[in-house]
């Protein structure tokens, strides 16, 4: 296990809490009709998207997923801008036009989310390609649930990243089921990450729910990326705390595993730790949270107080001007 200090265990303890904060807000709101369409939340799984972001700069990329919320806070994108983006405000990232599964803000390195299931991995790598042609060291981290590792461009993207040797993190979040479907009903191997040998691609299999074990299987990977040694494979086994999306009741899940899942809380998991290594006491613990809160409420208000998109600004953004 290696060394982490102080002020790393205080950044992943923060970032997982954050994005709890930031989706508790998001669930309140979509409560009083203020989001339009659907919700895909993250809670349960904030310790993947911090233990990842923790361990790239911010010139590095990520690419997201339809529950995507978690990766753009996480590595840093304006909360304010983030949630008024999801109430489709024209103070949002991408103005009130990309919404909860389209969000996206590149000054932070947030490539986008995308609501088509894998369709994220081939995007991932060819920003990962850019930067290899561009001779950068930025790396890209691409983010995808378990069910998108049985689509075809799980096995091309893999394929592609392996032979050209790209600096690529594929993360899969495995939460065990595509929307209702067990992930035992669909892959015949119990991890998702034995796969990746058949790519010549190393592997790790992390607690997803761990954000300190998250952070020290990426910091490899990254540094592996760096030093143009190619793309790994992370798979973090996480749960969610509640069902695919705002109206699904989970029921699907069996109470015994729900229970178990639940209790390895990755903001108490992440809190424990920290404070049992000396980074935090119980009261700056609270004090940190105390502080995210108030950030939050303040996105929350700043978002519903914006103003909606004017109808004619409709097809504004749709073509990129002539360089």
């Amino acid at each position: 296990m290696m060394t982490v200090d102080k002020k790393t265990l205080v950044d992943l303890f923060s970032r997982t809490l954050k994005i709890r904060l930031f989706e508790e807000k998001v669930w309140d709101i979509f409560g009083q009709n203020l989001v339009p369409g659907t919700l895909h939340l993250y809670l349960g799984q904030e310790a993947v998207a911090a233990g990842i972001t923790v361990a790239l700069k911010k010139t590095d990329w990520v690419q997201s997923t339809h529950r995507g919320h978690g990766h753009v806070v996480a590595k840093g994108a304006d909360m304010n801008t983030a949630m008024a983006e999801l109430l489709g405000k024209a103070t949002g990232s991408c103005k009130g036009k990309g919404g909860s599964m389209h969000i996206t803000q590149f000054d932070v390195g947030v490539l986008g989310a995308t609501g088509v299931v894998a369709s994220g991995l081939p995007i991932a790598v060819g920003a990962a390609l850019s930067s290899k042609m561009r001779k950068t060291d930025e790396v890209v981290a691409c983010f995808f649930g378990d069910g998108a590792s049985n689509n075809g461009t799980f096995g091309e993207s893999l394929n592609m990243a392996s032979i050209w040797q790209l600096p690529l993190i594929f993360v899969v979040e495995n939460n065990l089921y595509a929307m209702g479907t067990p992930i035992k009903m669909m892959c015949p191997s119990v991890d998702i990450a034995a796969r990746a040998e058949g790519y010549c691609i190393p592997s790790a299999v992390v607690d997803g729910n761990n954000a300190l074990e998250v952070y020290e299987a990426a910091v490899e990977a990254v540094e592996r990326a760096r030093k143009g040694e190619g793309p790994t494979l992370i798979e973090a086994k996480t749960y969610r705390q509640r069902g695919h999306s705002r109206f699904d009741p989970a029921k699907y899940r069996p109470p015994e595993e729900a229970e178990y899942w639940l209790n390895k809380d990755a903001v108490e998991t992440i809190k424990k730790i920290v404070i049992e290594k000396g980074a935090l006491t119980e009261k700056e613990a609270e004090k940190i949270r105390s502080k995210l809160q108030k950030e939050v409420d303040k996105a929350g208000e700043f978002a519903i107080k914006s103003d909606h998109p004017k109808p004619e600004d409709a097809l504004d953004d749709v073509f990129a001007e002539a360089i």
